[in-house]
């Protein structure tokens, strides 16, 4: 009888969990996505316009979801922290769901609210607009291929996972006074202005899965592969888990090796979310 009482208080924490990385996640889209959409289809805004909203779009979403599981929204930082950070590997595919069916309605919302700009954009929904809400390599224009988007995407989400991990590491010197979703969302911008190029920086397997499916759904017949006939939509879904093992791991062999196991008591920093364990609840 016990383990069964336990068994249905762990469900219903397990279902809250999966609501708020679905939540965290879609609000994460719904500005990424929708700056993306008015750049490219209602020409208004620039780049600077997209790595500024993604990085609020992080930032808010970290918001959101944080009290309640640390805000993962990347199912390439949930694998992270389960393989680094004392993650339950039993809440990697809830999680991982609960991104991607936030990132898919997220772009249903932004597809739906932009149909007259996009179909004048873009009548036949081709890969012109199809860069709205899924990656390509070189962003559809430039000269790379698939396997150049597959290194920058385990590049870029090495930088990721490496630089959340500093910042959220109580032991360093982690942002104080609830800061650490602000400092991640600057990350955010830091790599959209510096690794941009190659990919679109997706970085995050639930941001590009999740619209690419909304797409496949609402015209998009060539969402699956870019602009040369490839199948690409593998590419930023491996290569981020890949790269966010990779980031994960640099970070734990260079930093969190070197660093004391216990934060100092007065240590004003040490008041950030840890991603790693959800909040009031013991990883298991």
């Amino acid at each position: 009888m016990a383990n069964r009482l336990a068994e249905r208080v762990r469900a219903k924490g397990l279902v809250g969990e999966m609501a708020a990385e679905f939540a965290g996640t879609f609000i994460l889209l719904l500005f990424g996505l929708g700056v993306v959409a008015q750049v490219a289809a209602g020409g208004i805004g620039n780049h600077d316009s997209i790595a500024w909203a993604w990085g609020f779009g992080v930032m808010l979403g970290v918001y959101v979801a944080a009290k309640i599981t640390g805000a993962h929204l990347n199912p390439a930082v949930t694998v992270a922290l389960a393989a680094f950070g004392g993650f339950s590997w039993r809440k990697v595919l809830p999680y991982s769901v609960a991104q991607v069916a936030g990132a898919f309605v997220a772009a249903l919302v932004v597809r739906w609210n932009y149909t007259e700009v996009i179909a004048k954009f873009d009548p036949g929904h081709t890969l012109k607009s199809q860069g709205i809400f899924s990656t390509l390599p070189g962003n559809g224009t430039l000269p790379v291929h698939m396997w150049g988007g597959f290194r920058d995407q385990v590049i870029g989400t090495a930088i990721l996972l490496f630089l959340i991990l500093a910042i959220t590491d109580v032991r360093n010197t982690a942002p104080g006074a609830n800061l650490a979703p602000v400092v991640i969302g600057l990350l955010i911008v830091a790599i959209g202005m510096a690794f941009g190029t190659d990919a679109g920086y997706a970085i995050n397997p639930a941001r590009d899965f999740g619209p690419r499916l909304a797409e496949f759904f609402t015209g998009y017949h060539t969402a699956f592969r870019d602009q040369y006939g490839d199948l690409y939509f593998w590419v930023p879904i491996v290569a981020p888990i890949i790269g966010g093992l990779l980031g994960a791991w640099l970070y734990k062999v260079l930093v969190g090796t070197f660093l004391s196991d216990e934060a100092e008591p007065d240590d004003p920093a040490a008041v950030p979310i840890d991603p790693a364990v959800p909040a009031e609840q013991p990883a298991s």
